[in-house]
């Protein structure tokens, strides 16, 4: 990736208000994430963040499944199974205007299933069902900008 590709990234982020960018490639991996100052509001322009280049070939990190069990002050005897974004995007929840969603509430998915796109710089995102369930809540809706770790659907698992 070249330092020009970088700065209009960056550009990007701050153009859309972004705290946060990660895109990962065969051999490269590149996030980049800002901090607000202390007085967000009142303050100067986002110093320019130095750039360092992402490891060469490093081995990537254990990657924590998409999905994870946590319990629901709602129902505690449930364990629901949380998809969260992989990724910083706009959530659709079909593949075009018009079209039947990928995924229903009450709907029973299976595991591998596509539940949603998230569109992340004209590149389109599958986002699975980690496991066999039933879609128990839907957080998101349809054309909003999610956060990386956003929660997007909860799943009972079957």
């Amino acid at each position: 990736m070249e330092l020009d590709e970088i700065r209009k990234i960056l550009e990007l982020m701050r153009e859309h208000d972004l705290a946060e960018f990660e895109l990962e490639g065969d051999a490269t991996k590149l996030r980049l994430r800002k901090h607000a100052p202390p007085n967000w509001s009142a303050g100067p322009a986002m110093p320019q963040m130095p750039y360092s280049p992402p490891p060469a070939m490093a081995a990537p990190p254990a990657a924590a499944p998409p999905a994870t069990h946590v319990l629901t002050p709602e129902s505690e005897d449930v364990d629901l199974a949380i998809v969260k974004s992989p990724i910083v995007g706009t959530f659709f929840r079909a593949s075009e205007p018009g079209a039947k969603p990928f995924a229903e509430l009450g709907q029973v998915v299976r595991k591998g299933q596509v539940l949603c796109i998230i569109e992340a710089m004209k590149l389109m995102n599958e986002i699975n069902a980690e496991c066999d369930g039933e879609v128990v809540k839907v957080y998101v809706e349809n054309g909003q900008a999610v956060q990386y770790g956003e929660r997007l659907f909860a799943v009972k698992p079957s």
